[in-house]
This record gives C-alpha cells, sequence and structure tokens, in this order.
C-alpha cells in the first residue's frame, strides 16, 4: 500500500479566518494519524498564510507524528527547519503571490544552494525530497543533488482529469521519470490537486511510494468527515 500524506494547511486557514485558536492544526494531526494516515504535512511559507512558526515547533515536537514539513530555500526558513528538526523534509519553490505552489523548483537554477541545504539536513538524518515537475532532466539532476526522494508536481494531470480531458501524455512523462527515479535509487512520491480518480489512476504506478494530499481531503471532510475521507483514499491506494 502507498504511505498517505495528508496536508493540514487549510485547518490553519480556517483558524486564521477569525484569528482565533480553533481549529487547531495540532489536535487535527493527531487526529489525522489516529485514521490512519502515516504522516502529516504542513508548509512553513514566508509569508505565513496559513501555518504558523509556533505550529512548527508543537507539531514537530510530538514524536507520535510523523511530520513532513515543506519549506522554499529562504534562509530564516531553513534555520526554523533545522531548529525544530522534522521526521521529513519537502523543499518547494515559493512565490509570494501564488493561491498555491504553481510548479516545479528550478534545479539547474539553485543547483549549488539545494545540495548544500539537503547535506545539512542529511547531517540531521531528515529524510529530504524535491518537488518537481515531471521531467526526465529533473530527476537526473535530482540524483546528482543526492537527495533521498522527489515529489512528482501532479497539478497538471489532476486538472486534465478533473476536465475530463486527455491525460495519457502527462500520464507517460510520469511514468517515464518514475522509472528513472527508482533506477536511481530515488524514492518517488506524488502530490499536488489530487483527487479520488487522479489517486486511482496514479496508484497504478508501482514506483510510487507515497501520495502527499490536502486540499481535496480537507474540502472532502467538510461534508464527509476525514475519518471517511482518509480511509477511502486508503482504500484506493491499495489497488
Amino acid at each position: 500500500m502507498k504511505r498517505l500524506g495528508i496536508n493540514i494547511d487549510h485547518v490553519a486557514t480556517v483558524r486564521n479566518a477569525r484569528g482565533s485558536k480553533h481549529p487547531d492544526p495540532l489536535n487535527i494531526a493527531k487526529y489525522v494519524i489516529g485514521c490512519g494516515a502515516h504522516s502529516i504535512t504542513i508548509h512553513l511559507r514566508e509569508d505565513r498564510r496559513h501555518i504558523n512558526d509556533l505550529d512548527v515547533v508543537k507539531i514537530c515536537k510530538n514524536k507520535n507524528i510523523t511530520t513532513n514539513l515543506e519549506i522554499s530555500l529562504n534562509d530564516e526558513i531553513l534555520k526554523i527547519a533545522l531548529k525544530n528538526k522534522p521526521n521529513f523534509i519537502c523543499i518547494v519553490p515559493e512565490k509570494r503571490n501564488e493561491v498555491t505552489t504553481e510548479g516545479g523548483l528550478n534545479l539547474s537554477k539553485n543547483f549549488k544552494k539545494i545540495k548544500n541545504t539537503i547535506a545539512k539536513f542529511k547531517k540531521q538524518k531528515i529524510r529530504t525530497s524535491l518537488f518537481i515537475d515531471p521531467n526526465i532532466k529533473d530527476v537526473e539532476i535530482a540524483k546528482d543533488l543526492n537527495t533521498d526522494c522527489i515529489e512528482l508536481h501532479t497539478g497538471k494531470i489532476s486538472e486534465l482529469v478533473k476536465n475530463k480531458k486527455n491525460y495519457a501524455q502527462e500520464l507517460t512523462k510520469i511514468k517515464k521519470c518514475c522509472k528513472i527515479a527508482k533506477k536511481n535509487n530515488l524514492e518517488v512520491h506524488a502530490g499536488h490537486g489530487l483527487d479520488y480518480k487522479t489517486t486511482a489512476i496514479l496508484s497504478k504506478l508501482k514506483e510510487i511510494e507515497e501520495f502527499n494530499i490536502g486540499h481535496f481531503i480537507i474540502g472532502e471532510s467538510i461534508v464527509h468527515g476525514l475519518k471517511k475521507t482518509i480511509k477511502k483514499f486508503k482504500e484506493i491506494s491499495k489497488k
């Protein structure tokens, strides 16, 4: 079965809408793990639009929660990550005006800084993943960067599936990236825009070991609840 990581950023979005303490991301993180998720993902953005510094401290401190912290290459954010020592790190690109992450990292442009950053996390025994677009060149660069994992940006295929358009070409790209990654001993993850249908399609790729899903799960749980939604995703990922 594929591992399932749940992104709880939008729990913090709801809390911040009222400037209050409810709902508490820590409590939701505990509940999500209790529902059978393998890990939780939180993204500490530079503008702190949802998850904040205290959330990171509290969640990373709880050893019953396997935490995947998404971060940019911002020096301040890197220091916070090293100080709090999450189980996993996923390095992602970040633009101030974007609604959500729009694409993968530019590995060539940021090669030296990414490599140095990965080395620091490895020294702390933190598993590191790079969020990349599904193209062969970036998979090969990721190997040279000595990362542990890659997370393939699934936003494009997800949109094609949702809009009932032909996604065969995008799926072929993802398949090729998966095969090359495994050949180079890179663990493969997938995330962004995933819903039931796209997850079911990608679950057939044996190379993918982990899905990280957030927005759809939080939205679906408004009607069906977190427990049922997580259970359904786990059933899909078994196939």
